[in-house]
């Protein structure tokens, strides 16, 4: 039985706190949450021990699952590591670069399991494709949400593109090359629609944009690779997977076509909806988390992870910083 604390009882800290109920081998210890509105709601609502003391806390759990503002995760997770606890943490995983290098340090030293909340990797939609060789050359993604007050601390690459930041990395394996982005600020003190082009040292591009000032929400990934064109709808939870094959006796799938070519051949454009296996994605991460601390065995997205994505993210907000003074000089 691993014993859990979990650090913020905010919007997300309560979803945590709810999953943690439902994961099996789980006992959930108690939270901490220095906002007595938050933790009256919490306590009425899951029927979970506050505490206020963090030492209190920490020698009470195995592993604690820090979900609360970006600014504290740093000094949290310090404490945490300094005591040799497994860290769940959400996305980013820190709010300077800095914090975030040296919390990967710490995370090797204390030679405990740490993991990153990046959780669109545990999207069905993209899950349904773990089977499939994905060696994409141009990348095209789109997230897009309506206005919410709650993340407008950070700009919209460290709130929204990170998600897609993470995943390019994660598809890509390759050096990055250069990147070039530009931003806007329109309700916000920080950007809030972004778009950043980045360039692989394998020929990879990719092409992100983020807004959390659009009228609908839309969360889509474009794969385009030498074999296949590879739709991918984080929101809908959808997949399709489009191929040119050449003609054969075999009678024609489903949403198969044929199609003349310039050369005059017949091919055939197979349209494929790999099967997609509902799941809640945030309990997921966190009970393979769990799994991955009981069995010894590697965690889906590492600090290591969570800084790679961190790193690109400040340089596209550095880029965008540049072309803006450009443009208003």
């Amino acid at each position: 039985m691993l014993r859990v604390g979990v650090f913020g009882a905010g919007h997300l800290g309560k979803i945590h706190i709810q999953q943690w109920k439902e994961i099996p081998q789980i006992e959930l210890v108690g939270f901490y949450d220095p906002n007595d509105e938050n933790a009256a709601t919490t306590i009425a609502q899951y029927q979970v021990s506050r505490y206020t003391d963090i030492e209190a806390l920490l020698s009470a759990v195995d592993v604690v699952d820090i979900v609360s503002t970006t600014t504290t995760h740093f000094e949290i997770a310090k404490i945490c590591l300094l005591n040799s606890k497994h860290i769940f943490i959400e996305k980013p995983l820190a709010n300077t670069l800095e914090e975030g290098r040296e919390l990967v340090k710490l995370v090797n030293e204390a030679n405990v399991k740490c993991q990153v909340g990046h959780v669109e990797r545990y999207n069905p939609a993209l899950l349904a494709l773990r089977h499939l060789p994905l060696q994409p050359l141009f990348i095209e993604a789109h997230r897009l949400a309506q206005f919410n007050p709650r993340g407008t601390d950070v700009a919209v690459v460290l709130d929204l593109m990170i998600h897609d930041i993470d995943i390019v990395l994660h598809l890509v394996k390759s050096s990055v090359k250069r990147i070039s982005a530009s931003g806007v600020s329109v309700i916000s003190e920080t950007a809030d629609i972004a778009n950043a082009r980045i360039e692989f040292d394998n020929g990879c591009v990719a092409n992100l944009t983020a807004s959390r000032i659009s009228l609908k929400k839309m969360r889509k990934m474009r794969l385009f690779q030498k074999d296949a064109y590879i739709g991918i709808d984080f929101l809908n939870k959808n997949t399709e997977v489009v191929r040119m094959k050449n003609v054969t006796e075999e009678p024609l799938g489903k949403m198969d076509f044929t199609i003349d070519t310039p050369s005059g051949d017949k091919k055939i454009i197979s349209v494929q909806m790999p099967e997609v296996t509902n799941n809640n994605a945030i309990r997921s991460e966190l009970a393979e988390f769990a799994d991955a601390i009981r069995k010894d065995a590697p965690v889906r997205v590492s600090a290591h992870d969570g800084l790679q994505a961190m790193e690109i993210a400040h340089q596209i907000i550095q880029k965008m910083d540049i072309h803006r003074e450009q443009h208003e000089g």
